[in-house]
């Protein structure tokens, strides 16, 4: 590593520790020729699959779109900043488990709403509507009763209603219809 003051090529680590809960090593550094100390992070390059998108472009995979989409969904719902980190990731590291060099942006989506179902519904739905074009109320509709059909379940005291009115005893009603 060269010297950030002097640009001599050799220097001596004096202290290494972990840092960032695990995911770094931090090295405390002094310059041979110059005397003065700094310090460096050690981070894994992890590399991300490229996006494949429904054109055949070929993306970057950007987190922060992922984020944005995710939040977006969630805007206004009693979702905490902590569960939608731990949601994104989630999906990322599932990504990366993949292990492949590209992925489909329809993969992604499905991934996304996966994540969304578990954290709330509504932002499942509104995110379903705008990734699978609902072109009507109709179309909602449908959507809502997979999800009620697919949850078999009570709704969780974190989760409001999916619908205004909805109670867990008319939830659970509806469901056996």
């Amino acid at each position: 590593m060269y010297c950030p003051f002097c640009a001599h090529p050799e220097t001596k680590v004096n202290d290494s520790r972990l840092a960032a809960e695990g995911a770094q090593i931090r090295r405390r550094r002094e310059c041979l020729q110059c005397g003065e100390r700094f310090t460096t992070f050690e981070t894994a390059e992890l590399v991300m699959p490229l996006v494949v998108k429904s054109d055949e472009r070929r993306v970057p995979f950007d987190e922060a779109k992922l984020r944005g989409g995710m939040l977006k969904a969630l805007e206004k719902r009693p979702v905490s900043r902590e569960s939608i980190e731990e949601a994104v990731g989630h999906i990322t590291r599932k990504l990366r488990s993949l292990g492949e060099r590209e992925v489909t942006s329809r993969l992604i989506g499905e991934i996304v709403m996966d994540e969304l179902h578990k954290l709330d519904e509504v932002a499942f739905v509104r995110y379903a509507s705008v990734y699978r074009h609902f072109q009507d109320v109709e179309a909602f509709r449908e959507e809502i009763e997979k999800l009620r059909h697919r949850r078999g379940r009570i709704p969780s005291e974190d989760q409001l209603e999916l619908l205004p009115g909805e109670t867990p005893a008319r939830a659970k009603r509806n469901r056996k219809e």
